[in-house]
């Protein structure tokens, strides 16, 4: 997946720089039957802020609210209680839709229109004209790695290519915000991690983006701040790094160190007080092994590992 440079990105936001854009004032969501009786409380009272140009991660399984929270944001249903803000507006006015995108968990488009159609179909509900429609769809294209199937109808799609044009047809406006939901549903490793790049990509470009997930590698990936939900109540709120920070460990990384130093080291901590004594060599991840797995064997095509040969930690 190639990020393409698109014109109309260069200009700053409409806005200042890190202010609130979106804003959740005691907002709740219970789904009723017909006689009005409490069937599904699905968000409890929510407080929170997201401010423009953050990477914002609703982290928690199937059924906290994550879902229910973005489409009471797009004011595609109503609140029980409190209020969501967006832009400074009520949620529930249409009007601030210009300036967002939005991919639904589950990808809802024509099966019998190509990458090329679908994006000119929703420039035009954006009334876009029709050369910025087809430099939009070009360079989306492009971003999403679909230059060789852009002439395909979407019914030929794989769960993960329909994942990529969905992203980009949230991307046809130009949006300011951004809201994707379960937006690596679908995807092997490597489209996993060219779906977290294109994130990370957006937001160098300015956009604030809120993204979904039940998965916690993807969140603690790409996002600078979570809220996590459970059982539509939030439980944690905060930056990945403070939340994730171990504060009564200490952790020593270094390179080339002999084996001998490994008991003076010990000592040393011994000395001050320290306990479990860990010296050891670090381990990367599944994924990262995975993916130069991948990357090496399109490399070298043929080549086989030897047992216990592989990518080391570093």
């Amino acid at each position: 997946m190639q990020a393409a440079s698109m014109a109309g990105n260069q200009a700053g936001p409409r806005d200042s720089a890190g202010e609130v854009i979106v804003e959740a004032r005691n907002l709740s969501k219970i789904y009723r039957d017909f006689w009005g009786r409490s069937k599904k409380v699905a968000l409890k009272p929510l407080d929170l802020e997201i401010r423009r140009g953050e990477i914002f991660g609703l982290l928690g399984p199937n059924g906290s609210g994550k879902t229910t929270t973005m489409k009471l944001l797009l004011g595609l249903i109503f609140p029980s209680s409190g209020e969501a803000l967006v832009f400074g507006r009520e949620a529930t006015d249409v009007s601030k839709n210009d300036r967002i995108g939005y991919l639904p968990e589950e990808t809802y488009l024509y099966k019998f229109l190509d990458a090329e159609e679908t994006l000119d179909f929703y420039g035009r509900l954006f009334d876009m004209p029709p050369e910025e429609r087809k430099r939009r769809a070009d360079a989306l294209i492009a971003m999403v790695g679909l230059g060789r199937d852009k002439k395909r109808q979407l019914k030929e799609y794989s769960k993960g290519m329909t994942r990529r044009i969905g992203i980009a047809q949230a991307l046809i406006n130009d949006p300011e915000l951004v809201l994707l939901d379960e937006p690596t549903s679908g995807l092997d490793p490597i489209g996993t991690r060219e779906m977290k790049d294109l994130i990370i990509d957006l937001k160098s470009r300015g956009k604030t983006v809120i993204m979904s997930s039940h998965l916690l590698a993807d969140v603690e990936d790409v996002c600078d701040r979570i809220a996590v939900l459970h059982q539509g109540e939030l439980k944690e709120l905060g930056r990945v790094e403070d939340l994730l920070r171990v504060t009564d460990v200490t952790q020593i990384r270094t390179t080339g160190l002999p084996e001998a130093a490994h008991a003076e080291i010990r000592e040393l901590i011994r000395r001050h007080g320290g306990e479990n004594v860990e010296i050891g060599n670090p381990t990367t991840t599944l994924e990262d092994l995975f993916l130069e797995v991948v990357r090496d064997t399109e490399a070298r095509p043929g080549r086989r590992a030897r047992a216990g040969e592989g990518p080391r930690g570093g």
